[in-house]
């Protein structure tokens, strides 16, 4: 298997999902700030630049969460081919491959203000721990919800270095939202896991999935209503952001926790969601 093959499997450049719904958030924080009366070249650079980082340090992430769990992935059916369970690239250049990429994600960051590149370096703790965290709680899905939302903070920061009210409630709606759809995400491998003693809410809500599943979206659209609050009406705001919440519905009408495919499909849904509210966001604006 040729290296590049290797450095694109760890790096799952080729499911795209992981990396937009890490951009998803940065989008909505920066959409939050910006102005129709303000530089709309920043605007465009900031969104260009935060999509470059959520590629970036999504690959990280997925090759130091390889590392931690290459024991785990041989035994689980749908990760047991995956370069580091295979042994197809050791632990050591797969370290490299990781310091190289946060490199480029640390020049993306120093393009921010002072108080943004704080609070991106910061995320690392949240980010290169985030794998740990299987294996103490049933909780997983929270702390990737405090990690692939926390975009959500800088984006906003990156216009007003400064953090209001709204743009936190945008963020702990955001944490239902990864909440539930990391809990579909996570049904693929429930077998699996509860074998080699992996916790998630999909192994700790198995018997009331969807209930949790809805309670999380419901909970996530209530603090969506309040921060667009201001702005609900007769306008395509209010279209834009039925729609999405259209999404959310029909992901619980169409999960089926025992078919894998169908909680893969099922999940994947929210690149639509995520681009649905960003350009919800940008009317709030306009």
């Amino acid at each position: 298997m040729s290296q590049l093959k290797i450095f694109i499997e760890l790096t799952r450049l080729t499911k795209p999902i992981g990396f937009m719904l890490l951009f998803w958030p940065c989008s909505w924080g920066l959409a939050s700030a910006f102005k129709l009366d303000q530089n709309l070249y920043l605007f465009l650079i900031h969104l260009i630049l935060f999509f470059l980082g959520s590629v970036l340090m999504r690959s990280a992430g997925c090759i130091v969460n390889d590392i931690v769990d290459k024991d785990y992935d041989k035994k689980v059916e749908r990760t047991k081919l995956r370069p580091l369970a295979a042994e197809n690239i050791s632990v050591k250049k797969s370290l490299i491959y990781v310091l190289i990429l946060c490199f480029f994600a640390f020049l993306i960051l120093i393009q921010f203000n002072f108080f943004t590149i704080i609070l991106g370096l910061g995320s690392m703790f949240f980010a290169f721990t985030y794998p740990f965290m299987k294996r103490i709680t049933y909780w997983p899905q929270l702390f990737l919800g405090l990690t692939f939302n926390w975009g959500i903070i800088m984006g906003w920061t990156s216009i007003i270095p400064n953090i209001t009210t709204d743009i936190f409630v945008l963020y702990i709606s955001a944490i239902f939202w990864t909440l539930a759809y990391d809990t579909i995400y996570g049904a693929q491998d429930m077998s699996d896991d509860e074998i080699i003693g992996v916790k998630s809410t999909s192994i700790k809500f198995k018997d009331n999935m969807k209930l949790f599943i809805s309670a999380s979206y419901f909970m996530s659209s209530i603090g969506l209503i309040y921060f667009f609050r201001n702005y609900i009406g007769l306008n395509f705001l209010t279209i834009f952001l039925i729609f999405f919440y259209l999404t959310l519905i029909w992901q619980i009408i169409k999960f089926n926790k025992n078919d894998a495919i169908n909680c893969l499909n099922t999940f994947k849904l929210n690149n639509y969601s995520g681009m649905l509210l960003f350009v919800t966001i940008l009317l709030k604006n306009i």
